[in-house]
């Protein structure tokens, strides 16, 4: 039998510390209700190579609780970015990013030319070369996508604000990388790599859009009908990694691709059910690339260095906070969010690394030099949560009240919240037409790809989902729905939705379809605002018609119908041992005019 050093290897070792790294970090800083992020970091820098790893050749045992491998993790760490930026391009869409033009090329590309205009004249001023304070402005005045995305939410005005200039900063990454080539040694060589590249990365940009358009749909399609999680997981993955790959063999960098792949695939009805299924493998990639952020710093040089580590980081931070502010500013954005989203982006980027290698390889910064300012976008992406805190509270000072509310993406065109319909077979269709007859809005999902694409090719707002599973109705609004109507004929998955949405939602107005009666008490008990018994009301529908005519006048039908359905309320309490009878309209539902 093999020993147990036989079964040892450095990934295995890696993989596991990693995993209980996040099995730790995420439900202790959640009880705790601080973002993860810190704590990621935290263990980066712990176990990493300048952390517990310096000591492993005096306690070997350490072997098993440090990263011995910090190279390798890079590819995931990676990943986990690429995985971010489709996500981004889930909540988008060409409409909404066509919308976006005018703070994405306007308010994004003057801040990063104003920032990184004023870090080079500073740097400049003390001594750095032009062409190396120009690398190191333009690497400084980048900000974090994978922090600032995973902090704010892209909904509200400070996230827009901040989607808007995060989206042209990753455009304008290849272009910075081979500007920096072309003001290296090789200059001639650099220009004319650089337009082949922009060339045929419009060709493969402009494939991937032509081709995904009419490619997924289908696909997806597919992966729905076979109600199979795994296989719909590896369609989604196998779209991201496609179009990644596209454009990195045509020199682009692999976000670009990912973040086309999530545009084309938000055109569709499935977008929800991808970015639910991908979440998961989003997260935990996300938590290697900050474990690789802590593993970089080396708290020796740090100390060190340590005053001017620190007077470098502030100054950063402050010009690109005041920066950043005045420009939202001036294209209208309100004091809070400027200020608030200014203290946001004042950070350095995981791509400052990136660009801070390539200007090294373009011999435009020393070694030393590199270094430095590595050690700087390290601690600037460690303190990037406590300054999205220090935002929100400066922000609220400044406007003297609280910030826009979140889920405005559930709101109608009119400015009414949306009703959600959970379920859209003949039920859910009806619902729906009497909703709109009365002017509200309305989302329904379903599970059945085949019902979703008959409902929008007959002009529905539906959309693809499986409410069962995870938090897919918080996704999609029900946090800030006008009621919830569960119109599935599915009494188990029903119940379970309910219990979820009560617990969540306590004054959430959910309405729901039952078989029976027993089925309703259920229901109540469940949670449901109010529950209707199909076959009962059936009945009551055909009496009232047989009555009709027979001759009976239509007062003493109404009044009977009534008193009929009280008996049946009554009959519900029974079965259902509740406290009191189930009211025939919620009191509940809320306003929407």
């Amino acid at each position: 039998m093999a020993g147990s050093s036989d079964l040892y290897s450095p990934v295995m070792s890696d993989a596991l510390v990693i995993l209980g790294a996040a099995g730790i970090v995420i439900p202790v800083f959640n009880r705790f209700r601080i973002t993860p992020v810190i704590g990621f970091i935290l263990v980066g820098l712990l176990v990493g190579p300048f952390g517990m790893g310096r000591h492993v050749f005096d306690q070997p045992w350490l072997h098993y609780v440090t990263i011995t491998d910090p190279d390798g993790l890079d590819i995931f760490a990676e990943f986990g970015i690429i995985l971010l930026l489709f996500s981004i391009g889930l909540e988008l869409s060409f409409a909404r990013l066509w919308e976006m033009r005018r703070m994405v090329f306007g308010l994004g590309s003057l801040e990063l030319i104003f920032i990184a205009a004023a870090l080079t004249f500073i740097l400049a001023a003390i001594g750095q070369s032009f062409s190396g304070a120009m690398a190191l402005g333009l690497a400084l005045a980048l900000s974090s996508t994978a922090l600032v995305l995973k902090i704010t939410e892209a909904t509200t005005p400070v996230g827009r604000a901040a989607l808007a200039m995060l989206l042209f900063e990753d455009i304008a990454l290849v272009p910075i990388i081979f500007l920096l080539g072309a003001l290296g040694p090789h200059a001639g060589s650099g220009v004319d790599e650089l337009l082949h590249t922009l060339l045929w990365g419009t060709v493969v940009v402009g494939g991937l859009l032509i081709f995904g358009r009419y490619l997924l749909p289908p696909l997806f399609a597919q992966a729905a009908r076979t109600k199979s999680p795994e296989l719909f997981l590896a369609a989604s993955l196998l779209v991201v990694i496609v179009a990644s790959l596209a454009t990195a063999a045509a020199g682009l960098s692999p976000i670009v691709g990912a973040l086309v792949a999530g545009l084309l695939i938000a055109e569709t009805e499935y977008h929800s059910e991808v970015e639910q299924i991908t979440e998961p493998f989003k997260g935990l990639a996300l938590g290697v690339f900050l474990i690789t952020i802590g593993m970089s710093i080396d708290l020796a040089v740090v100390w060190e260095n340590l005053g001017s580590i620190l007077i470098a980081t502030v100054v950063v931070i402050i010009l690109k906070a005041v920066v950043t502010g005045v420009m939202l500013r001036v294209m209208g954005a309100r004091r809070g969010t400027a200020t608030e989203a200014g203290i946001l982006m004042s950070s350095p980027s995981e791509t400052t690394l990136i660009v801070l290698t390539a200007a090294g390889s373009a011999q435009l910064i020393q070694p030393g030099t590199a270094q430095f300012w590595q050690i700087v976008t390290a601690l600037g992406l460690t303190v990037t949560p406590l300054l999205a805190l220090a935002g929100k509270i400066m922000a609220k000072r400044v406007d003297g009240a609280e910030a826009p509310p979140r889920g405005s993406e559930t709101i109608g065109d009119d400015g009414k919240p949306r009703t959600l319909i959970v379920g859209f077979g003949r039920v859910g269709h009806l619902v729906a037409d009497m909703l709109t007859r009365h002017g509200r809005p309305y989302l329904a999902v379903d599970s059945d790809a085949d019902l979703v694409a008959h409902g929008r090719r007959l002009g529905y707002t539906v959309a693809f989902g499986n409410a069962g599973r995870g938090d897919a109705l918080l996704r999609l609004g029900a946090a800030e729905s006008a009621a919830v109507i569960l119109t599935m004929d599915e009494p188990v998955t029903a119940q379970r939705i309910v219990r979820k949405l009560r617990l969540q939602f306590p004054d959430l107005p959910i309405l729901a379809r039952a078989r029976d009666a027993d089925h309703a008490a259920q229901l109540y008990r469940a949670g449901a605002s109010y529950a209707v018994p199909e076959t009962l009301e059936s009945s009551l529908q055909l009496s009232e018609a047989a009555l009709v005519e027979t001759g009976v006048a239509m007062g003493p039908i109404i009044a009977s119908i009534h008193e009929k359905r009280d008996e049946f309320r009554e009959m519900i309490m029974e079965r259902g041992g509740l406290a009191e009878k189930p009211s025939l309209k919620s009191g509940q539902l809320r306003e929407s005019a």
